[in-house]
């Protein structure tokens, strides 16, 4: 009689099965995590790119035109408001006007949006000095005061508790937590949580979808990330922009 082997496979058990899943759920737990982070890292370098190269427009519109644009609305499409400069419709609460300053990429009404754009309210913010009968958005409003009597009066803050009188036209940055006390223009954007805005005081202070009077006034607040706080933000100083204009020829 022939000898007859008996060969038996052998697979998994279900308990075997549940441990793999649960080491590759693991796994891909724990990279999901680096790859956000990772996105977010680089919306956040794309945007402050876009913040720099705004801000090289603003200077290349004041050579070209004498003038800085004033901030677009929000029915504008892009371009500055009003279109010949003069006294803007939304001086502290605009958006970039990248359609009047032939900036890309814009979104299909014409506004720059930031690194989390696809939406409305990332779209990039820009808000403009009214000083001396909105002479820095005027043509040639600038060199009819003189560099002497100009004197911009934007205020960025490193704290929201440090900004006195909020919302008025009086609010202003207590000395310890100014950044900046006369700063000619603010670009920002308010960063990936834009739809809600953050819980803190910081926030609160820059124009994210929250109360009108807060967004109405001067003051700015710029400070470290936090869960709370993610706008990012750069301001024009005035002396950038004198030495630009006379280098130019646009000024004294």
């Amino acid at each position: 009689m022939p000898l007859r082997i008996a060969f038996h496979q052998r697979g998994f058990t279900l308990v075997e099965l549940a441990i793999v899943m649960f080491i590759v759920a693991l796994l891909l737990g724990g990279m999901l995590l680096p790859l956000s982070a990772q996105q977010d890292m680089r919306n956040q370098g794309d945007t402050q790119k876009q913040l720099a190269e705004a801000r090289e427009a603003l200077l290349g519109f004041a050579i070209a035109n004498g003038r800085l644009p004033c901030p677009a609305s929000g029915t504008s499409n892009g371009m500055e408001s009003p279109a010949v400069g003069g006294a803007c419709t939304n001086p502290y609460d605009g958006f970039l006007p990248a359609a009047s300053l032939g900036l890309a990429p814009i979104d299909a009404q014409g506004y720059a949006v930031d690194g989390w754009g696809g939406n409305p309210i990332n779209r990039i913010r820009y808000a403009v000095t009214t000083a001396n009968a909105s002479a820095f958005t005027t043509a040639n409003g600038m060199k009819t005061v003189t560099m002497t009597g100009l004197a911009p009066d934007l205020k960025v803050c490193n704290a929201g508790s440090g900004v006195v009188n909020p919302g008025t036209l009086s609010a202003d940055c207590t000395a310890v937590t100014s950044l900046a006390a006369d700063a000619v223009a603010v670009i920002y954007s308010v960063g990936k949580n834009a739809g809600t805005g953050g819980n803190g005081p910081d926030e609160k202070h820059n124009p994210n979808p929250n109360p009108a009077a807060i967004a109405a006034d001067r003051v700015f607040v710029s400070t470290q990330p936090s869960p709370n706080f993610d706008d990012q933000m750069i301001w024009l100083s005035k002396n950038i922009l004198f030495n630009r204009m006379v280098s130019a020829g646009q000024l004294p």
